[in-house]
């Protein structure tokens, strides 16, 4: 444990980066880059982190769907959401069915592959919003094809997930959704609800540390709260830039680290 000889600091490491998170999550996304490390930080076993940081994260994901409701395709919704619920459980159960070590050893990899995923996820944008304004003509889209495209997505969701919102859209797009408002509203409905299923896993399970939990859900808030405050005032550029590096960053300390053991 990092902070184990330094009274109160693994608390006031985790009040800061989860209020980090939030911002991020509020003005960009990636939040998960810095308050998972940061559950590790603070002697949390790598399953346990991840399972927390997930419940700490997922109210902002709530207020998400609030506020983008009347976009969400109600034709889709049904698919969508029993494709999430399988996937999202199915996920959880493996991560929880993962040995600490094994998970451990994944975790640069993993935020490698998030951080990867977040650092091309402009460019795409862009190419899904062209398409949003030059759309084709409408046409049925195919929902069992979709369902098991989707799977996956939801299933990594589920396992860790940075990185599965972006994914989940860029699936819904291929499979014909061009609205980039609906293609948005379905992308954190579709993260929400497989993140839903893996919290209640989690906690059935009693794979949640309660008061890291706690501590880091409040003050993601807060600074969510900050974050969508400032979002229109900054650069997205530059926003996404900071998210990509300190995404690398981070994976590049936890190969170090692991090499050093």
């Amino acid at each position: 444990m990092i902070f184990e000889h330094i009274p109160h600091l693994h608390y006031i490491w985790l009040v800061v980066a989860s209020t980090i998170a939030g911002v991020m999550n509020a003005m960009a996304g990636g939040g998960s880059f810095v308050s998972f490390p940061a559950m590790l930080g603070v002697g949390v076993p790598p399953v346990q982190a991840n399972a927390t940081n997930t419940v700490a994260l997922w109210p902002g994901q709530l207020t998400s769907v609030a506020a983008l409701w009347g976009d969400v395709r109600r034709d889709l919704l049904p698919t969508v959401a029993v494709t999430c619920v399988i996937g999202g459980v199915a996920g959880a159960e493996v991560l929880l069915n993962t040995p600490q070590g094994t998970f451990f050893r994944l975790v640069p990899w993993l935020l490698l592959g998030g951080t990867l995923l977040f650092g091309i996820s402009g460019p795409v944008s862009r190419w899904l919003r062209s398409r949003a304004t030059h759309p084709h003509e409408g046409h049925a889209i195919p929902k069992l094809g979709m369902a098991a495209a989707l799977f996956p997505v939801c299933f990594y969701i589920g396992y860790f997930g940075a990185g599965g919102g972006f994914l989940a859209m860029t699936v819904l797009a291929l499979f014909g959704v061009e609205n980039m408002h609906e293609l948005n509203a379905m992308k954190v409905v579709a993260a929400l609800l497989s993140n839903l299923v893996a919290i209640v896993t989690f906690i059935l399970k009693g794979a949640v540390v309660w008061h890291y939990c706690a501590i880091s859900m409040v003050f993601a808030g807060i600074g969510g709260y900050v974050g969508a405050r400032f979002a229109k005032r900054t650069n997205p550029a530059v926003l996404r830039f900071v998210v990509v590096a300190t995404g690398c960053i981070i994976a590049a300390y936890f190969f170090w680290k692991q090499a050093q053991a």
